[in-house]
């Protein structure tokens, strides 16, 4: 039931694959990303939130949050920065350079893809990184994002990883260095599919006290309640209902789903419907029918409660994101 939760929210805040940059490094070697502000317009325009990755294919290096600690990657490990934050990776840790400029991720934007980079001086090559980025919404409500660490590293540095990360990482770096047509397109269906099973990793790894969406996903009651939510959304749901469909109390579910997600059930339902109506809107639909798609009886009730949680009325969000969708 839980994955089914996990699924509904990739798909409705429109998690995408873009840029990828083939990078091949010979120590010493850093390389600094630029804030997302420049990156998004250039590479992801529209876009709201953008999560960096880094597949190591080769050889070993560090990363870092800018102003924060070193992390130790190796062949075979992926390291996944899910707030976009501006970071370091280097051949050794602490060094700093100028982030890449903006006319470098021009030239990137318009190339044939994936667009190779080479870092360092003329020595032997001391690691070979496919990188990318993701694009998804943030707004009005992403419960996954808001629930995720900066930075997650997943993978085996041994290449011993049998399961699915694995066999990810070695189809991209395939892809990456045979640069066969439909390149592209394989490249950003397998970044979309690494995020996912590196979240899954993040999420089996939770230990038992964690709070949080996502462990409110693992927990059988909660879990339930969130697919049931996730699957008809429509539904003129109660909190005894939910609690009639899961095997609680009214009581404990209220509890329980408050203590684990945050905020009580109704709460989460009617902030949840307001990310589909804004998928919606973004879509071209009216306003009429997105009332409908979302359980209320009318586009009255829909456009005080869209403006109620979202904090604008439903026909200048719909406004908002046409003037960011034009170049």
């Amino acid at each position: 039931m839980a994955a089914d939760a996990l699924s509904d929210v990739l798909r409705t805040v429109r998690l995408t694959g873009a840029t990828f940059f083939d990078v091949v490094a010979k120590a010493p070697w850093v390389a600094e990303s630029p804030p997302r502000e420049i990156i998004l317009p250039k590479i992801l325009p529209g876009a709201e939130h953008l999560i960096a990755y880094h597949v190591i294919t080769e050889g070993r290096c560090f990363a870092n949050i800018v102003g924060g600690g070193p992390i130790a990657l190796e062949a075979g490990e992926v390291i996944v920065f899910t707030k976009g934050d501006p970071h370091v990776m280097s051949s050794s840790p602490g060094m700093r350079v100028d982030p890449v400029a903006p006319g470098a991720l021009d030239a990137a934007a318009g190339s044939q893809l994936p667009f190779f980079i080479s870092y360092g001086g003329d020595g032997p090559t001391s690691a070979k990184l496919v990188c990318g980025f993701l694009a998804c919404d943030a707004q009005p409500f992403n419960p996954l994002l808001d629930n995720l660490p900066p930075v997650i590293k997943a993978g085996d540095p041994r290449g011993g990883d049998a399961g699915w990360l694995g066999q990810l990482i070695r189809l991209a770096m395939i892809e990456s260095a045979d640069k066969r047509a439909g390149g592209e397109s394989v490249l950003a269906r397998l970044s979309e599919l690494m995020f996912i099973e590196v979240i899954r990793r993040h999420l089996e790894a939770l230990p038992p006290e964690q709070a949080g969406w996502l462990a409110g996903l693992r927990d059988p009651f909660v879990g339930k309640a969130l697919s049931l939510m996730h699957s008809g959304p429509a539904r003129n749901w109660t909190i005894e209902d939910l609690a009639k469909d899961v095997g609680l109390s009214r009581s404990v579910l209220a509890e329980r789903f408050a203590d684990l997600v945050g905020m009580p059930p109704m709460h989460y339902l009617a902030k949840w419907r307001m990310q589909i109506a804004s998928g919606l809107l973004s879509g071209g639909a009216n306003i009429a029918a997105v009332a409908a798609e979302t359980g209320y009886g009318s586009e009255a009730a829909f456009s005080r409660a869209f403006k109620k949680i979202v904090g604008t009325p439903p026909s200048a969000w719909r406004r908002r994101l046409g003037n960011e969708a034009r170049p």
